[in-house]
C-alpha cells in the first residue's frame, strides 16, 4: 500500500530537520542561515534551471518544518558567468558583502576548482554540488571543500564493466576539451587498459566546449574505422554530434559507452534521433521504484507540475546535505561544519549517501542503462543503480593522490 504523500513528506522532513526544531527560541528562529550559491545559469540553463528548482523545493520543505535547529534557510544566488575569475569574485562578494554562512554550487569543473581554491584561502565551507572533476577531492582537495555528485572517475568506473563486455578492440574517443572531458578520457583509458590490455585507441577528437564542428568530428572518427566509441560530449554538443553521426550512419554497428547521455537534460532534446543501444549513465526518473524517489517525485510534480531532471536531484540533495550538516554541527562555524560533514549520512531521493572522511567525496551513485526510443522520445532501459561507494578507489590510492595539507 502506498503511503499518502503528506505522511511521507512529514517523515522525510522530520528526518531532515529533527523533531526538536520548533522548540528553538524565537530569537534563534529569526537567525537566518544564508547559503551562498553560485553557478553558470546563463550558459547551462538545461541543467541549472531544474537544479535551482530542486534547491528551492528543499528550502521550502525544510523551512515549513521549522528550519534547521530552529533557523530558516535562505538562498543567495549569483551567476558565475562560466568564468573562473568571475566565479572567485562572485564568491568573495557572497562572503564579504552578502555575509553568507556557507558556499555551494558550481557546474563546470574548472569553475568548481577555482571556487574550491578560494574556499581554501578564505577558510570558508564549500559544498561543490555538481562539478565532476576528480581533482576537487583528490589532487587539489582541501579541508574546506566537499563534493556531492558522483565524480568523473566514479561514473567512468560504472561504465567500464559494460565496455569490457562489448569485447571491442579499436576504440575512438570524443570529448569536450576542458578539465571534465580530459579527466574522463584519462580515467577511461587507464581503467579499460587495465581490464582489457589488448585494447587500442585509434582516434581521439577534443572539441571546444559549446562549439563542436560535428560533421568534421564524425568524419575524423569514422576514418579511423573504430568498432567502439567512448563519448563524453553533453548538452548542445551532444545533440549536434548525434545528428551528424546519424546522418552519416556512423553509429551503425558501433558499440558506444557515453557519460551523462541518459540525463533528461541531454536525452530529451534528442527525441526520435536518440541512438539506441548506447550504454550510458543517467537519470530515468520515470522508472525508479523506491520509496525515497517516489516521495520526492510526487512533491516535485505537485510543486512545479513538471518532471525532475538530474539537476533537480543534485540541487535538492545539496540543500538537504547542508541542512543535515548544520544540524549535526550545531552551527554554521566552518570548523564545526568540516567535522560534521566527515562521515555525514544523508538521505537523498537516490537513497542514503555518506560524505567520506578520507576525501570529502559523497557516495552518491548513478543509474546505468541503455538508450532506447519510446513513443518518439529517448529513454533509458535495462537500468540499474550503482552505489558510488562501490566504484571509488581504495583508501591507499586516495592517500597518495590527496595532499596531506587537505587534512
Amino acid at each position: 500500500m502506498i503511503m499518502p504523500l503528506a505522511k511521507r513528506l512529514a517523515q522525510n522532513l522530520a528526518l531532515l530537520c529533527g523533531a526538536a526544531a520548533l522548540a528553538a527560541s524565537g530569537a534563534q528562529a529569526q537567525d537566518t542561515i544564508r547559503i551562498g550559491e553560485l553557478n553558470s545559469y546563463k550558459t547551462q540553463p538545461a541543467f541549472l534551471g531544474p537544479y535551482r528548482m530542486g534547491m528551492e523545493l528543499a528550502v521550502e520543505q525544510i523551512n515549513a518544518a521549522g528550519g534547521v535547529n530552529g533557523r530558516p534557510l535562505q538562498l543567495v544566488i549569483r551567476d558565475d558567468n562560466s568564468n573562473p575569475g568571475d566565479a572567485v569574485r562572485t564568491a568573495e562578494e557572497l562572503v564579504t558583502r552578502e555575509k553568507v554562512d556557507l558556499l555551494t554550487g558550481t557546474f563546470l569543473s574548472n569553475i568548481g576548482l577555482a571556487v574550491a581554491d578560494y574556499a581554501r584561502h578564505r577558510k570558508v565551507f564549500f559544498l561543490a554540488s555538481e562539478p565532476l572533476t576528480d581533482k576537487i577531492v583528490w589532487e587539489q582537495g582541501n579541508r574546506y571543500t566537499f563534493r556531492l555528485r558522483s565524480s568523473t572517475y566514479m561514473q567512468v568506473a560504472m561504465l567500464i564493466p559494460e565496455a569490457v563486455k562489448m569485447n571491442r578492440k579499436r576504440w575512438a574517443i570524443v570529448y569536450p576539451n576542458y578539465e571534465y572531458g580530459q579527466s574522463a578520457v584519462a580515467t577511461f583509458k587507464k581503467l579499460l587498459k587495465e581490464a582489457q590490455p589488448d585494447v587500442e585507441f585509434v582516434a581521439e577528437q577534443a572539441t571546444p566546449l559549446g562549439r563542436i564542428d560535428a560533421g568534421n568530428v564524425v568524419q575524423a572518427l569514422s576514418d579511423a574505422k573504430p568498432d567502439a566509441l567512448f563519448n563524453v560530449l553533453f548538452a548542445a554538443d551532444l545533440a549536434k554530434f548525434v545528428r551528424a553521426g546519424n546522418q552519416r550512419r556512423f553509429f551503425n554497428d558501433l558499440s558506444v559507452v557515453s557519460l551523462l547521455s541518459g540525463e533528461p537534460e541531454y536525452l530529451d532534446p534528442l527525441g526520435k534521433e536518440t541512438p539506441e543501444g548506447w550504454v550510458v549513465t543517467g537519470y530515468p526518473w520515470y522508472a525508479i521504484d523506491t520509496p525515497e524517489h517516489k516521495a520526492f517525485l510526487e512533491a516535485y510534480q505537485a510543486r512545479y507540475n513538471d518532471y525532475p531532471r538530474l539537476g533537480t536531484i543534485i540541487g535538492y540533495s545539496a540543500i538537504v546535505s547542508l541542512a543535515e550538516g548544520v544540524k549535526a554541527a550545531g552551527s554554521t562555524d566552518t570548523e564545526a561544519m568540516i567535522q560534521a560533514f566527515r562521515g555525514l549520512d544523508v538521505m537523498t531521493p537516490f537513497g542514503p549517501i555518506t560524505y567520506r572522511p578520507q576525501d570529502h567525496q559523497s557516495t552518491m551513485g548513478a543509474y546505468v542503462g541503455k538508450l532506447g526510443v519510446r513513443d518518439g522520445k529517448g529513454v533509458m532501459t535495462d537500468i540499474r543503480y550503482v552505489d558510488g561507494a562501490t566504484v571509488l578507489p581504495a583508501d591507499d590510492l586516495v592517500k597518495q593522490w590527496r595532499p596531506a595539507s587537505a587534512e
